[in-house]
């Protein structure tokens, strides 16, 4: 494997900075067994669902609390005013899946050719994306691999991912194995259909080698992941970022997945490609985290070879400079800092990672990557959540085009997800909370044409009517903000509310819409 130096861009000049001893030489992990399922609408009849008898907490694993991210003056970027209201086209409004005994719910969905899919944290359901109307479900998170054997087929953990792989018209599924030995359980299908048959594998990381918060991204060489690793104790010593073989996975051949280990770094994004124009030949898959000071984000690159694994490089980071920022709960310790009506408990904002997903898009002339992150827009301890987004372009050698942050004076905005249509037009779904503001689900957009860094007035999806309680302050670990892959035009967003004040009583919804411009 080789690894090269951190390389920083500042003013169009490059400044190498010294290296960091920072990974260690590719892992080269064979397939534990794979094999093609039966249909997955036969599967869901042999696989129940086992709720938990009583209320369980997913826990969110954290390293040690390091120096917090405070910036000393007011957030640059802050919106302070909202842009015209866009016109735009509301399609389905519905509500998706309930509390399941568990919490967070990590909100996860993706939209194929005729269905859209949401699993959050051990069971999912398909619905038909023209009316909304559910086809099947609830099903559990491992009858994917139902007849497979072994751990992925025993256990059913959460944490769950689910993309549509556009070029291919497949879906893409993976669940980690969270008891030794730890597993990366991950199921491609062979039609467009997700209730048809699956090529399924399962690999093994090992007995110390802890994958907590896994994310996937696709891309046309592999299917890549970064996961936080803890071991010895749970002790976090950095990310795994691992390739597994997309090509050998869509045929059903035999598939090998690579990990190099990034340690001191956490919280890494893979790129996830939207939109039919793939990246240039060869391009390696872009990863993006949150750098070590109030005005960088890291990028790295990761080139993958399947068939000579000493090929393999991981490099970077190149620290972008972006507009100076501050993490929200910026104590490093209690991050329950995101207020609700009384009697709600404060509610964890996750800012201290970028957040799903790091949206990939080929406009031919430029490509772009957009993401997000919760941040502190001013400077008083008082000051609420809000959310930071980027626009970042040439991610080979990556510049900031664009970033704004999305505020409001008295509501905290957080929880985001963001993406970008064929139009170049963007979307950014969260979650918004106050004193006074039941938890309730929003989304803002801005068209190609509009001043950059300003998004439109909120629209809420749906208002909540009651507040989280006693449930130790975790709010869902992720949302998802996804593209149809038909039009390319329509947005599909996921994201949490609470209907009833109560513990462990979420709800989520789903929702779709489109600006009238894009074609």
């Amino acid at each position: 494997m080789k690894v090269t130096g951190p390389v920083k861009w500042i003013a169009g000049s490059c400044v190498l900075m010294m290296a960091s001893a920072f990974a260690q030489n590719v892992q080269v992990i064979r397939e534990v067994k794979h094999d093609v399922s039966m249909p997955l609408r036969e599967m869901a009849k042999i696989t129940p669902i086992q709720h938990s008898s009583t209320p369980r907490l997913i826990p969110l694993l954290r390293g040690p609390a390091g120096a917090p991210l405070v910036s000393n003056v007011p957030d640059p970027v802050a919106q302070h005013e909202y842009v015209p209201a866009l016109p735009i086209t509301n399609l389905l409004n519905f509500d998706g899946q309930g509390a399941d005994n568990l919490a967070p719910p990590d909100t996860e969905g993706a939209v194929g050719a005729t269905q859209y899919v949401q699993w959050v944290n051990i069971e999912y359901n398909v619905y038909d994306k023209t009316t909304g109307a559910k086809t099947l479900g609830p099903v559990a998170g491992n009858a994917f691999w139902a007849g497979f054997g072994g751990a992925c087929q025993t256990s059913n953990s959460g944490d769950p991912i689910i993309l549509y792989d556009k070029s291919a018209q497949r879906w893409f599924v993976a669940q980690n194995v969270f008891s030794p030995p730890y597993m990366a359980c991950i199921a491609v299908s062979t039609t467009s259909d997700i209730t048809g048959t699956f090529n399924r594998y399962a690999f093994s990381y090992g007995s110390t080698q802890f994958p907590d918060y896994p994310k996937w991204g696709v891309w046309p060489d592999a299917y890549y992941q970064s996961f936080n690793d803890f071991q010895g104790g749970f002790s976090l010593i950095g990310s795994q970022v691992c390739a597994a073989d997309r090509n050998a996975m869509l045929a059903g051949g035999t598939a090998t997945l690579q990990c190099i280990l990034v340690k001191n770094q956490t919280g890494m994004l893979p790129s996830d490609l939207d939109g039919p124009t793939p990246p240039p030949s060869g391009a390696p898959n872009y990863y993006v985290n949150l750098g070590n000071t109030t005005n960088t984000v890291n990028f790295w690159q990761f080139h993958v070879d399947f068939v000579n694994p000493t090929n393999t490089t991981f490099t970077g980071p190149t620290a972008v400079t972006v507009p100076t920022f501050s993490e929200i709960c910026s104590n490093g310790t209690n991050r329950a800092c995101v207020p609700q009506p009384s009697p709600g408990e404060g509610l964890d904002s996750l800012g201290d990672r970028m957040m799903y997903r790091a949206a990939y898009r080929n406009f031919g002339d430029h490509e772009a990557i957009v993401t997000a992150h919760t941040v502190k827009p001013g400077t008083g301890s008082t000051a609420t959540a809000a959310t930071r987004w980027y626009e970042f372009r040439s991610p080979a050698a990556p510049t900031l085009f664009q970033s704004g942050t999305y505020q409001n004076a008295t509501i905290s905005l957080w929880m985001p997800s963001i993406a970008m249509d064929k139009a170049g037009d963007i979307a950014l779904g969260m979650s918004a909370s106050s004193s006074k503001v039941d938890p309730t689900v929003i989304f803002a957009i801005r068209a190609a044409t509009t001043a950059v860094g300003k998004l439109s007035s909120p629209q809420v999806v749906v208002k909540g009517t009651g507040v989280q309680q006693s449930t130790s302050d975790r709010w869902g670990d992720y949302s998802a903000m996804q593209i149809d892959p038909v039009d390319d035009c329509t947005f599909w967003f996921a994201q949490e509310y609470i209907k009833t004040t109560g513990s462990f009583n979420w709800s989520t919804r789903v929702n779709s819409f489109k600006f009238n411009s894009c074609h």
